[in-house]
């Protein structure tokens, strides 16, 4: 089979496409024959990563992918074969919290990822997809749907809340959908004219071009009537946090899994303080949470938006493209 395998060079050259035997699943394990994967923010992190960090010399890289059951290992009873399955972000994490043993179980991080013609995963660590959606639409969701989704429950998204999403990379357009299913008000942010009417074809009531508008924190409160937003789902990291801290009302929820600015930076922390501001961390989600979202996925009929789709053997450029930041939704290749 065809597979994919991060190696110690540069960007995007470490992205090499290499051979190997088809695996086999063994006692408890599923084979997976892929059908599309996904890209995120995070893939291009562990690229970037690889030439500096030798225990990632050789793996697969990728978290999210979808394709067909074509073969079970003794004792597989959650699925069968012929079963239409995505992998969970986290192969460990089944429901409750996190903690260090599922955090090592990352698909294309801890752990070889799906970007390979066939994989072998724990039969725990799939989930069956809505029907009504192609594998390239069902490759989108072990991430940044999941993200999404788990980043507006633990916000504690309610109709007729206003929620402000930052950028229209896949988690904000995914919130953009969701925030809608659950009847809120959604304002959003992104520099570009036609990726914001883009979005305003998916539902946002209010849109921000943050490059027209520098203070965007401040046409957040204006068009709040000075209240702010209730839940603010922020991607953006260290350089548009303290931004968010001010758009957010008092007594509201910000639910941050971003780092598009960086790792680290300075936090107003008295806007935190005076205004009783919930920050939750959000890093994806569970089975249990996954399986929660894909009920309502198929209850609405709701599609991921796909950006583009690349082939097998463009790999490289769909990285390429992902990394431009030119995309609204999602990067999908084809396997």
């Amino acid at each position: 089979m065809q597979r994919y395998q991060l190696q110690p060079r540069p960007f995007y050259e470490c992205v090499v496409r290499t051979q190997a035997e088809t695996p086999q699943p063994q006692p408890g394990q599923v084979l997976v024959k892929v059908k599309a994967v996904s890209l995120n923010y995070r893939d291009l992190l562990t690229a970037r990563s690889a030439e500096q960090t030798p225990a990632l010399a050789g793996r697969v890289p990728l978290s999210d992918g979808a394709g067909e059951v074509v073969a079970i290992g003794a004792g597989v009873t959650r699925v069968k074969v012929g079963d239409r399955v995505a992998g969970c972000f986290m192969q460990q994490w089944l429901d409750g919290e996190l903690d260090a043993e599922k955090f090592a179980s990352a698909l294309g991080g801890a752990i070889d990822g799906m970007a390979a013609e066939h994989v072998v995963l724990d039969e725990q660590g799939v989930v069956q997809v809505p029907q009504h959606l192609s594998y390239e639409e069902a490759a989108c969701l072990p991430c940044a749907a999941v993200t999404a989704w788990d980043a507006l429950k633990h916000a504690g998204l309610r109709a007729g809340q206003t929620v402000l999403l930052l950028g229209t990379g896949g988690v904000s357009i995914f919130a953009v959908q969701f925030a809608k299913l659950h009847g809120a008000r959604v304002i959003l942010t992104s520099s570009s004219d036609a990726k914001l009417e883009l979005a305003r074809k998916l539902g946002a009531d209010e849109l921000i071009n943050y490059t027209k508008t520098p203070n965007w924190d401040e046409e957040v409160l204006k068009r709040t009537g000075g209240r702010g937003a209730d839940i603010v789902i922020e991607v953006g990291g260290p350089d548009t946090l303290n931004k968010t801290l001010n758009a957010v009302r008092i007594s509201g929820a910000i639910s941050i899994m971003g780092t598009l600015t960086g790792m680290a930076g300075a936090v107003n922390t008295i806007q935190l303080l005076r205004k009783r501001i919930k920050l939750q961390g959000i890093f994806v989600g569970s089975r249990a949470t996954f399986e929660e979202m894909n009920r309502a996925i198929e209850l609405h009929q709701l599609r991921p938006v796909i950006d583009n789709t690349f082939a097998f053997d463009q790999m490289r450029a769909a990285y390429e493209y992902q990394h431009s930041g030119a995309h609204v939704g999602k990067v999908v290749v084809r396997c």
